[in-house]
């Protein structure tokens, strides 16, 4: 695990096999929230780590993009350990969870919603990665200006703890975000993040510049 930016901390699982590393981000607010779970057997690694870090505290939320096995594999144990935490997905997410079991404690969201906590506040928008290309969701943490970014930047490769610098626009640019849907690339262009937490990949320093803005002020759509 590593501090990777301000109060959020990255854990990592690799998947030798293809070459891939999956990360999970605890935020440790007031009310701390782990980004995605990693896999069913990853999960059983972090939660001794988790605790550790929050102490007397519990972990409040756990949010999970898509249905997927490195998003949301580790669920069902860590509602064993965390049994009073509350999960955020979109709607269509819930319902595959449904199939498995799992149908308490689960606040759904959608694109456009905002939820405010305690030291945090999360915009959602929708982002169709789920089966048959209906939405999940991608969340940008607006208080310290952090994206995550779950599949949309995506690099193969075991990193850990890794930053590089990059352009906001031009990682959204090259994600694919365009080919899957245009609502999808246009939201994610207005958002101004300072860090991006990559599901996949190095996390990225995205500090807007003003050649940028500029720029994205001159794009007709």
């Amino acid at each position: 695990m590593t501090k990777i930016y301000e109060d959020l901390i990255q854990f990592t699982e690799v998947l030798p096999f293809v070459n891939l590393a999956c990360h999970q981000y605890l935020l440790n607010t007031e009310e701390p929230i782990l980004f995605q779970t990693g896999t069913a057997n990853y999960s059983a690694i972090i939660i001794p780590q988790i605790k550790k870090i929050l102490g007397e505290k519990k972990l409040k939320y756990i949010y999970i993009s898509h249905f997927e096995s490195d998003e949301c594999g580790g669920l069902s144990q860590l509602l064993k350990d965390f049994p009073e935490v509350t999960v955020i997905s979109s709607e269509t997410t819930a319902r595959q969870l449904m199939g498995f079991g799992i149908t308490f404690n689960i606040q759904q969201k959608k694109g456009g919603e905002i939820f405010e906590g305690n030291d945090f506040e999360l915009e959602f928008l929708n982002y169709p990665s789920e089966m048959h290309l209906w939405d999940g969701i991608v969340a940008f943490e607006k208080k310290r200006g952090i994206f995550i970014s779950s599949d949309l930047v995506f690099i193969f490769g075991e990193f850990h703890g890794e930053i590089r610098e990059g352009s906001w626009i031009k990682e959204v640019e090259n994600s694919g975000a365009k080919e899957i849907s245009e609502k999808l690339f246009l939201d994610l262009l207005k958002l101004k993040p300072n860090f991006i937490a990559t599901g996949h990949g190095p996390c990225v320093r995205s500090e807007e510049h003003t050649s940028e803005l500029q720029s994205l002020e001159r794009i007709s759509y």
